[in-house]
């Protein structure tokens, strides 16, 4: 749980513990001190703030996923959507929520990422969808937005690959591999197996006979 105010960790903490079947193994006050916890805990959930003071949340997002763990990272934050939705799924976060309703929603996007699905509020969405429909076919997000796991997910994936089957010629876990997918979908609007390989031959990363 990483959030500069104590008195916020303390709260969600609080929150979350009471629920039953979830325990708070570390928390951290900067983006520095996630990477490193992220790192020596290997949680299955991070809940990152976006402001700190020093290495920011969307930083700390980029440089925890990098470490190729499995944990799934959900934001939580007081900032609108408009100015930090994009910055935080690019760098790789499973879900995103507003503060403001963090009693009534946390469990359930909790519960959507831990399944290795992405999460987004109906505005959230909606955002993503409205700047989708104003940049059109120019904006239109490629291969270049996707690291290179992510891209090998894509490939394996679009070629008729189960979950398990990926994680063994990735050489990583089923579970993180279902993260990179999800990361995947999130950052291309893409919902079915169908749109993937749509996708995995636009790019080039298919041929047709395959």
């Amino acid at each position: 749980m990483v959030d500069d105010h104590k008195v916020v960790r303390a709260g969600l903490k609080a929150m979350l513990e009471s629920s039953g079947g979830i325990d708070v193994v570390g928390e951290a006050s900067s983006g520095e001190e996630a990477v490193d916890k992220a790192r020596m805990l290997e949680p299955d959930i991070v809940i990152m703030d976006l402001a700190m003071p020093g290495m920011g949340g969307v930083q700390a997002t980029r440089r925890i996923t990098e470490l190729g763990l499995e944990a799934r990272i959900l934001v939580l934050t007081i900032h609108d959507e408009d100015e930090f939705l994009v910055p935080a799924l690019d760098a790789g976060a499973a879900g995103f929520l507003n503060k403001s309703v963090a009693d009534t929603d946390l469990m359930g996007a909790m519960e959507a990422i831990v399944r290795g699905h992405s999460y987004l509020p109906r505005r959230a969405a909606a955002l993503l969808a409205h700047r989708k429909r104003q940049g059109g076919s120019k904006s239109k997000p490629g291969p270049e937005v996707l690291s290179a796991q992510e891209l090998t997910a894509v490939e394996l994936y679009a070629r008729g690959f189960s979950t398990r089957e990926m994680a063994e010629q990735m050489f990583l876990s089923p579970k993180t591999v279902e993260g990179y997918l999800a990361r995947t979908r999130a950052k291309l609007d893409l919902h079915t197996r169908r749109d993937i390989v749509r996708f995995a031959l636009e790019a080039g990363l298919l041929r047709r006979e395959d």
